[in-house]
């Protein structure tokens, strides 16, 4: 049964306990009209929202303030200017470790992905703590060809950065994080920081031992009548997408004999 706007879904058994440790962290970069939906939704949901708004100019957090006075479940951070959706979610993962928080749910600030599923992602993740909680988008007409074929190929390329181990789409950003390991890989990058996060942040995770788990979540590419915002810029990110493969293959053979040593290790045992 699907609770009622502005109060959280009561859940029983292990979900209960990850609302003391797992929390929704929404980045948002003038997302519009569709961010305060977007929260209160996920609120019906989750007993923890946060909200980093990336230094947006179109007054979208002022509605999220306003329901945040009165509502303790719900927590707004505003960085003064623009710095892209990694450093966004970076300055949630420091406020989340701080509170003691362990793991995020990340999800856009447009509509784009479907709050229901928020427990069924929770419940996921603290069954395998040690795994990436990744959602495999299932499209409808909405999404546009070209967005799906580059889709395609960004997924060929981390398949090949991960040896193989790992088959996951790599731009959908509805997925649920460890807090200090991303939090680690992050602060030890200058790049992760725009449209390139999500990709990178996955094949890292899963350099850094990580298995991965995909969860199918239906999305939805919103028309600017029904209040969808995009900021995918085709030139521009397809060239930090493009940078940020070459950087993570050339990473990958460097640290090869490595990696191949570790798993032959493992194999031995």
């Amino acid at each position: 049964m699907t609770p009622a706007p502005g109060h959280p879904a009561r859940v029983a058994g292990p979900i209960n306990a990850s609302a003391q440790t797992h929390l929704v962290l929404i980045p948002s970069y003038n997302s519009g009209p569709k961010l305060i939906e977007t929260v209160r939704e996920a609120r019906c949901y989750w007993a923890s929202v946060w909200v980093v708004i990336d230094g947006s100019t179109d007054n979208s957090m002022v509605d999220v303030e306003r329901l945040a006075a009165t509502d303790a479940g719900i927590r707004l951070f505003v960085l003064s200017r623009n710095q892209g959706k990694g450093a966004a979610i970076l300055h949630g993962l420091r406020q989340a470790e701080a509170a003691g928080f362990t793991y995020v749910l990340t999800m856009d600030g447009d509509g784009q992905h479907p709050a229901a599923l928020i427990p069924e992602f929770m419940a996921t993740s603290i069954a395998h703590p040690d795994a990436l909680i990744l959602g495999r988008p299932v499209f409808d007409d909405s999404a546009p060809w070209i967005r799906r074929m580059g889709r395609k190929v960004s997924n060929g390329w981390t398949r090949v950065e991960t040896l193989w181990r790992a088959d996951f789409d790599s731009l959908f950003g509805f997925r649920v994080y460890p807090v200090v390991r991303l939090r680690e890989i992050l602060e030890n990058s200058c790049w992760m920081r725009g449209f390139d996060f999500d990709a990178e942040a996955a094949v890292r995770l899963c350099w850094a031992g990580f298995a991965t788990l995909d969860v199918p979540a239906p999305v939805k590419y919103l028309t600017v009548q029904e209040g969808g915002v995009s900021h995918f810029h085709y030139v521009r990110d397809n060239l930090l997408l493009a940078w940020m493969h070459l950087r993570l293959m050339g990473s990958l053979l460097r640290q090869l004999p490595r990696m191949m040593a570790r798993q032959l290790k493992s194999s031995r045992r």
